[in-house]
């Protein structure tokens, strides 16, 4: 086949790969709707080759347009993941260096990675409770393992001052 011929087959199978369904569409149906709109007979063996060659090379181009494609969805996804981190760490910041819980209660230490003192509301009561928390769904919840303390203690002050304040009136 001369270089021009090449040309106008390999303009042909590409318009057929595009407008194809590629779930049903095979190569010898390809070579068929090609024969069809130029004319030429694309069955003999070195044409099948060159047919052949241009599919796989679309296919190539298919799959590497997809590994792309899916690259950048992961990379907005961690975007988008950095994002919300972000305004996490931006709502942290804002609560002038208190952390809370998932319910809101005002968590005054960490005792490990799994026990904390904490600070909470209930029916108009502010209770400190000395718990161990386990984690499920990525959240953080807790156990019926601790103590829940009635003491007349307020939200306000940092983290060190209302543990000192608990560990007081516990102490008599």
């Amino acid at each position: 086949m001369d270089a021009a011929t090449k040309e106008k087959v390999e303009e042909t199978v590409l318009e057929v790969l595009r407008n194809a369904d590629m779930e049903a569409m095979t190569e010898f149906k390809i070579r068929q709707i090609a024969t069809e709109k130029l004319g030429i007979d694309l069955s003999e063996p070195s044409r099948k080759k060159f047919v052949r060659q241009i599919v796989e090379d679309f296919l190539a181009q298919q799959q590497q347009q997809q590994q792309h494609q899916q690259q950048q969805q992961q990379q907005n996804d961690a975007v988008s993941t950095g994002e919300v981190e972000e305004k996490q760490e931006e709502e942290d910041n804002n609560n002038d260096g208190r952390e809370y819980d998932d319910d809101g209660d005002l968590i005054v230490c960490r005792l490990s990675d799994k026990r904390r003192v904490t600070i909470q509301d209930f029916r108009g009561r502010t209770l400190v409770s000395i718990r161990e928390y386990y984690k499920k769904d990525g959240k953080y919840l807790p156990t019926s393992k601790g103590a829940r303390l009635m003491i007349k203690v307020s939200r306000e002050g940092n983290g060190r001052y209302i543990l000192i304040k608990i560990l007081n009136t516990l102490g008599g």
